[in-house]
Order: C-alpha cells, then sequence, then structure tokens
C-alpha cells in the first residue's frame, strides 16, 4: 500500500518539531550527571533564605534565617571560596565532577551570590524592617531620629564608641592597616586644608565589644546601625580635616588550614595555624552600594583582589548581627512556640523523684533517643553520670568533637579520674572554627588527670561514641552510646540527632577497636558489625546497595532510603545510579549537599531527593535497606563525601531492634510525606518547594510537617506515663 503523502510529510514536520530527547549518558562518570559541589551548597543556603522569605514563618524566626543565611554564606566564602582561590593560584585547571574548572566555578559562585545577596536586603529592606516596625522594632537610619534622639546618641558616642575606636590613617611611614576577618569598617577620605592632601583611613567598627544596633534613650527597641552613628561622627576623630567620603566594608579571608602529617606535636601545630589564621588571603570583600568610586579603588587595590571578589550590598552588611534583634526580651508572640524536650520513656525511674538505673535499663534492651524530641541531659547526660559515680565502671572513654560549655560529660570524666576510673577523651583538635575551645578542654582535662588523645594529624576523629567498661560477675560488659550528633548539649536542642544506647557484645568490641586505633598503634583488620571510615564505611555502604539490587533482580521487595546533611562521593553516587538503573526504588533526604541528579532518564529515574530545612537544623544520618522481608538499618556520624569517607575516623553502626528500626523507618517516611518544610531536587539541578494544592488535596487533608509532627508525637509519649515528665 502506498502511503499518503500528505501523511507522510506532516509526520515528518511532527518529528521535526518534536523537541528531542537526549540519550541517557553511557558514561556514569558524565559532568551532566554531578551537580557542582560549591554551587549545591548555595542552593541550601538559598533554601535558608527563603525561610527568611516566607510569611507563614514568625517574624523573629524570619529575622533568624536572615542571620544564619549570612553567617554560612560567611563560613562558604572562608572555606570553600577560598580553597577555589588557592587552586587558581596553584594553576589547577583541571575540571570538577560537573565539568568545571576552579576559576569558572568561583565566577558561577558569584553570579549566584550576587543574585541572593539582592534577595537577602530586599527581604530585609521591603519586608523585614516594616513588619518589625508594626510590632514596636525599628531598625532605623540616623537621618530618621529626631533631633532629641540625635542629640543623645552623639553623647553615648563620645561616652562609650569614642574611646574604643582607632583610626588608621595610610601614608609615608603608615602602611595599609591590616584587617582582621569578618570585621566591620569604615573606609574614610580625609583632606587636609592646609595642604590640600587626600589621605585614605580606616575606623573599624567595635561591634565585638558592643552592641552593633544602638538602642534610643527613650525607645528601648529602636535601634541606629553603630557605622551611621561613627559616620555621623567622623569629624571628631579627624579633627581639623576635611571628610571627603566615606563607606562601609567588610572583609572576608580564608580561615581554612591544613596540619601536616609529620607534625610531632598536634596540639602545638593547631595552635600554629590558629595564630595564621587571622593573616589569611582575602577572598570577599564586601562594599555598601553608593560607595565612590575612587573610594571604593583605593581599597580594593590596597587589599590586592580582583574585581570579582567585591560584592556590592544594597541594605546592611552583616545581617548576621540580627541575633541582636532576635534575642530581644519579650515579643514571645514574634517567635515559635517554645520547645521543651522529654525524657524517653525508658529512661524515667518507676517512682517520682527516684533515679533511673540506666545500665539496667540498656540491659533490658536497646534504646534509642531522638534529639531535641527527647532531652539530652537524661539520656546521654545521665549516661555518662552514673558511669561516673558507679564503683563497678573501670573505664569511660568518649569522643569529643564540639561540645559547650554547660556539657555535663566533661565533670563527669573529672569525677571519673578521681575515683581511680580510667577516663580516656578523644579530643579532635581539628573541629573547624572549635579548635581553641577544645584546645582549651583538652587541657583542662589533662591538668586533673584524664588521658587525653588528639588522633592523628591526617584524620579528623568524626565519630560520636561512648564506651563504658562495667564489671560484671567475673568478666565485663560493654555499655554504648553511639550518635549522628556530637556531644553538644546546646546544639542538641537545635538540631535533629539520633543515639542508640546498646549492651551489643560484638558492637561493644567494635568500638573498643577503633579507640585502640586511635589511642595506640594499630589497625583492625575488620570489624564485626560497625562500618569505619576511612577504611570500611565506603565499600560497606556500596555492598549494601549491591546487595539490594541483587535482591530486586531475584523477584524480592527492593528499597533504598537514605538521610544525611550531604552527598558528594563519586563512588556512592554511582553505587546510587546504578541501583535505579536496576530499578530499585531510591529515596534520599538531603539537607545540604547533593551533587546527584534524580530523574534523568535511563539512570536515576527510580531516585527521588527531598531536603528539609526548618525550625530545627536536621542533622541525623540514617541508611536502610529493604531486600524482601530483611530491613537493615544503619545510623552513625558520616555523610557520604570523600572527606568523611577518606581523611575523618566515622563510625556507623546497624539498628536492629525491630521496634527501634521501626521508629527510624517512621522518620523517614514522614521526612518524605513533609509538604511544609520540603523542597525537592528536579533533574534540571533546581530546587523546588513543596506545596500543597488545597483544592485537589495533594498531600492529604492535613498539611506533613516532619518536625511538628515528631513533637507532638513526642509530647503524646511522655504524657502516656508521666505528664510531669518535660526536661
Amino acid at each position: 500500500m502506498t502511503p499518503d503523502p500528505q501523511l507522510t510529510q506532516e509526520s515528518i514536520r511532527a518529528v521535526d518539531a518534536a523537541p528531542a530527547t537526549p540519550p541517557p549518558p553511557s558514561d556514569l562518570d558524565a559532568p551532566e550527571l554531578y551537580v557542582n559541589r560549591e554551587l549545591s551548597w548555595l542552593d541550601f543556603d538559598d533554601r535558608v533564605l527563603q525561610l527568611a522569605e516566607d510569611p507563614n514563618q514568625a517574624l523573629l524566626e524570619r529575622c533568624k534565617f536572615a542571620a544564619i543565611f549570612g553567617s554560612n554564606l560567611d563560613e562558604f566564602f572562608m572555606i570553600r571560596v577560598a580553597g577555589l582561590h588557592d587552586q587558581v593560584d596553584a594553576g589547577i585547571t583541571a575540571p570538577k565532577l560537573d565539568g568545571r574548572t576552579p576559576g569558572e566555578t568561583i565566577d558561577a559562585i558569584r553570579e549566584k551570590v550576587l543574585a541572593l545577596a539582592d534577595r537577602q536586603c530586599r527581604t530585609l529592606s521591603h519586608d523585614l524592617r516594616p513588619s518589625l516596625a508594626e510590632h514596636g522594632i525599628r531598625l532605623v537610619g540616623i537621618e530618621e531620629v529626631s533631633t532629641e534622639a540625635r542629640r543623645a546618641l552623639d553623647h553615648r558616642f563620645r561616652r562609650q564608641i569614642f574611646p574604643v575606636l582607632t583610626p588608621l590613617a595610610v601614608g609615608l611611614g603608615r602602611p595599609f592597616p591590616y584587617i582582621s576577618n569578618l570585621s566591620l569598617s569604615l573606609a574614610v577620605l580625609v583632606r587636609d586644608p592646609v595642604s590640600s592632601q587626600v589621605t585614605f583611613a580606616r575606623v573599624k567598627v567595635p561591634k565585638e565589644m558592643l552592641p552593633r544596633f544602638v538602642a534610643l534613650e527613650d525607645e528601648p527597641t529602636t535601634f541606629v546601625p553603630m557605622e551611621e552613628l561613627i559616620a555621623a561622627n567622623l569629624e571628631a576623630l579627624f579633627p581639623g580635616m576635611e571628610v571627603v567620603e566615606h563607606g562601609v566594608f567588610r572583609v572576608t579571608r580564608d580561615a581554612d588550614f591544613e596540619i601536616s602529617d609529620e607534625a610531632d606535636d598536634l596540639l602545638t601545630a593547631v595552635e600554629d595555624e590558629l595564630r595564621r589564621r587571622r593573616f589569611g588571603e582575602v577572598v570577599r570583600v564586601e562594599i555598601a552600594a553608593g560607595m565612590a568610586q575612587g573610594l571604593r579603588d583605593a581599597l580594593t587595590e590596597a587589599l590586592e583582589v580582583e574585581d570579582r571578589q567585591v560584592y556590592e550590598i544594597n541594605d546592611l552588611l552583616d545581617l548576621t548581627d540580627l541575633w541582636q534583634i532576635v534575642r530581644l526580651k519579650g515579643f514571645d508572640d514574634l517567635r515559635d512556640p517554645p520547645w521543651q524536650s522529654v525524657t524517653q520513656p525508658r529512661l524515667r525511674p518507676e517512682e517520682h523523684h527516684a533515679k533511673v538505673d540506666i545500665f539496667a535499663a540498656m540491659r533490658a534492651g536497646d534504646i534509642l533517643v531522638h534529639h531535641p524530641y527527647d532531652s539530652f541531659s537524661s539520656s546521654v547526660g545521665r549516661f555518662v553520670e552514673q558511669a561516673a559515680n558507679d564503683p563497678d565502671v573501670l573505664a569511660i572513654k568518649l569522643t569529643i568533637y564540639r561540645t559547650s560549655d554547660d556539657t555535663p560529660l566533661v565533670p563527669a570524666l573529672i569525677r571519673a579520674t578521681e575515683r581511680g576510673k580510667q577516663a580516656v577523651c578523644l579530643v579532635e583538635l581539628k573541629a573547624r572554627f572549635d579548635e581553641r575551645a577544645n584546645i582549651e578542654w583538652a587541657r583542662k582535662l589533662e591538668e586533673t588527670g584524664v588521658h587525653v588523645v588528639y588522633g592523628h594529624p591526617a584524620l579528623k576523629t568524626h565519630a560520636k561514641c561512648i564506651l563504658v567498661v562495667r564489671r560484671e560477675g567475673d568478666g565485663v560488659r560493654h555499655y554504648l552510646h553511639i550518635g549522628t550528633g556530637n556531644y553538644h548539649p546546646k546544639t542538641a536542642r537545635l538540631y535533629t540527632d539520633f543515639g542508640l544506647f546498646t549492651t551489643d557484645e560484638r558492637l561493644g568490641s567494635d568500638v573498643a577497636d577503633m579507640f585502640n586505633f586511635l589511642t595506640g598503634y594499630a589497625r583492625p583488620r575488620r570489624y564485626r558489625k560497625a562500618l569505619v571510615a576511612p577504611d570500611h564505611l565506603r565499600d560497606g555502604i556500596v555492598h549494601e546497595i549491591e546487595l539490594t539490587v541483587e535482591a530486586h533482580k531475584a523477584g524480592k521487595p527492593a528499597r533504598i532510603q537514605m538521610k544525611m546533611n550531604s552527598l558528594v562521593d563519586r563512588t556512592c553516587i554511582k553505587a546510587l545510579y546504578r541501583a535505579s538503573q536496576a530499578g530499585v526504588p531510591v529515596e534520599l533526604n538531603i539537607r545540604g549537599i547533593c551533587c546527584l541528579v534524580p530523574g534523568v532518564e535511563g539512570v536515576s529515574e527510580n531516585i527521588r531527593v527531598v531536603s528539609i530545612v526548618g525550625r530545627f537544623l536536621e542533622h541525623s544520618r540514617i541508611f536502610t535497606f529493604q531486600r524482601g522481608d530483611e530491613h537493615l538499618v544503619f545510623i552513625g556520624s558520616a555523610d557520604l563525601m570523600p572527606r568523611n569517607l577518606d581523611t575523618r575516623v566515622e563510625l556507623v553502626a546497624p539498628v536492629e531492634d525491630p521496634i527501634l528500626r521501626d521508629d527510624l523507618l517512621d522518620t523517614l517516611e514522614r521526612a518524605f510525606a513533609d509538604d511544609t518544610h520540603a523542597w525537592e531536587l528536579q533533574p534540571d539541578g533546581e530546587w523546588v518547594r513543596r506545596v500543597r494544592d488545597e483544592r485537589s488535596g495533594v498531600g492529604g487533608p492535613e498539611p506533613r510537617d516532619l518536625q511538628r509532627e515528631l513533637m507532638l508525637g513526642h509530647t503524646a509519649r511522655a504524657a502516656e506515663r508521666d505528664p510531669s515528665s518535660t526536661s
């Protein structure tokens, strides 16, 4: 039969007009299958900024998210962007996973950051300021205050601010002053009316010692930025001179450092690097919009930065200082309702005012705690306290990556030493930005007789575990806590983390071996149950993925679910791609960086990626593998990133109790159902916030909110046994 020529031509035109579907990449290393690590991190900060922009959030919570966005961006430049500039300076042009070179990544970062900074400024100017003013909290410019209030401010300037200012001029015999990292400054051009000579000067805004926002005397919730008050009184700093121009600027420096593998004394090496950190290279200069070109040129030339390192800001610089406003007393109606953590039911005493025997509770079965829903002090704190006081406890060993001044763990270790127990504390000196605090903790512990170990120069000890060795009968029993978060009471109220209490003999032996590796001179050949980095964790995760693929091919129900902060490691991503290609459903709950691209036909169409950003920082790590009736669940300290898998000591452990395992799976299911604080990663690399469609009923009859559901659930569970059990 002869085809109709008209139909044939129409068919050809239709095919020509249809968008061509690109074939799936045959190479799992193809750049289009990977999101740039740095740009993905900026996407996370974008999600934080969206909460600052969200009118459904409580007003002071929005200010909090605006401050967090700023501090996140500061750390990003100090560490990640600084590293990229180091690579450019070293002549490195090799492309990253996504095909971008370091230089191209810096340019892409700049484009994205400029857009984000503009949104942050618009949010402050057009939304947060007016909304705060409606509730009696006013952030105003100095030109907006009354003559009487201005007079009072000038008087306060002379009494409180002027005495701590040090104007530094640049000229003959006066080199350009050192500008410290993250300091806020005024750049000033002054002219001598006699000689007509123009001189550059810098005035540091002393916000480390005084509040950034200066309250009016008669209106304690009306604030003027300190830099504006200083700028209005520059004549007092340069008497007899004419102030020609002034502008606000802020410098960000490289704050990362490396410790040599050959360092003989790790403590001394870290202290030396901390001193050098202050003098890191400049990686970013923020300047107030409208700064005169001559002043800007003088500043950038003196700081020796490229144009692409200069960021013009259209409102206040350094919005991390919004914490001052967030912490104002009162205004409870502008905050989230307070949350009071509860005591885990298994850790409550039978009688009021009695103390629970946590060791007996652990012998009765494994216990899972979920912070901040479960109390840190009545679980981890109580565990170490009882160990320190128990005469049958022979040894307590724990890791400290980050902690705080109010931690109960350090005093308990000291008491244990005083009572003749062996107390061992592995303090990670290289915990970024907590190095100095950890040095102080280490010295305090050493002075009281605690055995302090600093780990290996080439590895960070990021594992979270406590091992208690107790004499029982004619032997000993290991009591163990393995966590996903730091032993830090303050962050335990702000971060979501799991902790497993167990007396599992084989797991206890694994942790004992890990401590011996860290404190002695040994390398365990294998571990019994735990997955430990740097030697076994990556292979262990990939092996579980491959076993799940085999189960699926054998016709068994199969599924992979993972929750973590970041997914970067190429080997793990490729294993997940292969699982998707085999037809295994993969669900990923990733708070921050995700270099995997979901939804690519033929590669990742069976992978879904969701991010939860809400009231609490999602910090827990869970890895689950369903293979038929078998459901393996692991928790631990590690994200799937090269640094965690190759240059850190990490600990991931199985949770085998069916009830505890179901608790973890329930948390994952709620995370994937969230339609309040969830974003979903698209195949084009964009994160789209999930929004319920009230008309269609998408998402169910009621909004789903992971964190709210867990707060309600833990409160109800606590009330079932003891209505007064919050702690």
